[in-house]
């Protein structure tokens, strides 16, 4: 179910009329330790996995783990993905579902890879609940687990609560915008004792919306020239006090204003997914939905 979430502290448009039109919705997800099963929408819970379907595995040559000893690459042996999401259409039915299908699953290798990305290697996929479920083989019990992993990018089993919440861009302003609105950033801080970033941005995991760039933004292209769109962002971040703070977790003695109210003692270590993915950073999606198949692509935010 969605959550409920304190009521925003201002107009934000009013106050910086330059972010008119920028405003994006997005779907907040709230990870919160729990027991998912293979029918629920989840962070690191069990996957509808077809039985006779091979568990993708990973055997590229470069991943490693860095607190190995020694610090080497991890092998020859393939090591198999961990489990990371599943989203069913009927809780994100904003999520761009190819035709007959309504379940997205996130698997990804838990080791860190060499490269331009230098973090774990993600695959995706769509598939039919129905088709699945109704296949004779049935559903796959006991997925085969890694034999090494980097314990940072392997999340506990949490629930989700899709919520939906209207944002503003932090990073994918308008060149310079945010330079020139320096003043106006201060005001507002002045004015509602938060920051801009704090109650307008969210850095957290989220379906559409505005990927939470802690440093400049880094869009993918894909092969057919054309931009691609966010899907979905895994964040380590998840929000423990104030604006993006469910209401029902908010501390009941608090004698903080609203935007910085922050979580009940006996709820906060529920929050999250429990991944620090390399220092509380995050893994963002993105698709093309012109291209057949529509390819996808990622970003690890560093």
């Amino acid at each position: 179910m969605a959550r409920r979430l304190p009521p925003p502290p201002c107009n934000v448009e009013e106050l910086i009329p330059e972010l008119s039109g920028l405003a994006r919705e997005t779907t907040l997800l709230y990870p919160r330790s729990g027991s998912p099963g293979v029918h629920d929408s989840s962070i690191g819970g069990p996957l509808l996995w077809p039985a006779d379907e091979p568990w993708p595995m990973c055997s590229e040559p470069d991943h490693w783990k860095p607190l190995r000893k020694p610090v080497d690459v991890v092998g020859p042996e393939p090591v198999a993905m961990v489990a990371v999401a599943q989203l069913y259409a009927r809780d994100l039915p904003e999520l761009p579902f190819p035709p007959g299908r309504d379940v997205l699953q996130i698997l990804w290798c838990p080791l860190i890879h060499e490269g331009d990305v230098s973090a774990a290697r993600p695959e995706l996929y769509w598939r039919s609940a129905h088709e699945t479920a109704a296949a004779g083989a049935g559903i796959l019990a006991e997925p085969p687990q890694p034999y090494e992993y980097d314990e940072e990018f392997v999340p506990q089993p949490s629930t989700v609560s899709p919520t939906k919440a209207v944002e503003y861009p932090n990073w994918d302003m308008p060149p310079g915008l945010s330079q020139t609105l320096e003043e106006r950033f201060e005001a507002f801080e002045e004015r509602l004792g938060a920051s801009y970033w704090d109650v307008a941005t969210t850095i957290q995991s989220k379906a559409g919306g505005y990927p939470g760039w802690t440093q400049p933004p880094s869009w993918p292209d894909c092969a057919c020239g054309r931009r691609m769109e966010h899907l979905l962002s895994i964040t380590a971040t998840e929000p423990g006090y104030g604006r993006w703070l469910p209401l029902d977790e908010h501390r009941a003695d608090s004698r903080k204003p609203m935007v910085l109210t922050e979580a009940d003692p006996a709820v906060f270590d529920a929050i999250g997914h429990g991944m620090d993915m390399g220092g509380l950073k995050g893994m963002y999606f993105f698709v093309c939905r012109t291209c057949p198949g529509m390819p996808f692509s990622y970003r690890y935010d560093c």
